[in-house]
């Protein structure tokens, strides 16, 4: 098991229905929902592209170069992105309070396995195929997961947590951004 760095973010639901996503290491991110299972976004440091919920909790984000990497939504608000092990936490959500919560505890179950990580790549026909998982899960409510990659990392993730598969950005709390949001 590792302990993986790291690194917070907030959500704030914005008038026109897009997020502002701002990380604690200073990074921000402008997402807008672009289909049931797609988000554009744009980052402060120039970087663009789409995040893509997959099937089995992988979400694919590709630049707007053609690279991609991906993530795995492991729970808690978390999503664990690329080789290294970089983990964000989406403090927005009650799963991610409760995730810095149990791992300010102490508790080994949040440290990463090598299972929860991502792949490293997929081929077109493997990435279809999760998506095929992933639209029959919809009906249910799906895996989440999304995130942010600063592109000399490898990859930085977002967050996690069950996704409703609805085109609408609102939760049941007022229309503010929940655990519940592909991210």
């Amino acid at each position: 098991m590792n302990r993986p760095r790291e690194i917070p973010y907030r959500d704030e639901l914005l008038a026109d229905r897009s997020v502002h996503r701002r990380y604690e290491d200073g990074r921000e991110e402008w997402r807008r929902r672009e289909s049931g299972t797609t988000v554009r976004w744009h980052d402060n440091l120039g970087a663009s592209g789409t995040d893509e919920l997959l099937g089995q909790r992988i979400v694919k984000r590709q630049f707007s170069d053609g690279s991609v990497v991906y993530g795995r939504d492991i729970g808690y608000g978390r999503t664990v992105w690329g080789q290294d092990g970089t983990v964000l936490v989406n403090r927005t959500s009650f799963g991610g309070r409760m995730g810095v919560l149990l791992g300010g505890l102490g508790l080994a179950t949040l440290a990463v396995t090598a299972a929860q990580y991502p792949p490293v790549s997929l081929s077109p026909e493997e990435e279809e195929e999760l998506r095929q998982q992933a639209q029959s899960s919809s009906s249910g409510g799906g895996d989440g997961g999304g995130g942010d990659t600063s592109g000399d990392t490898g990859g930085d993730g977002g967050d996690g947590g069950d996704w409703d598969s609805g085109d609408s950005w609102n939760s049941d709390d007022g229309g503010s951004w929940s655990d519940d949001d592909f991210g």
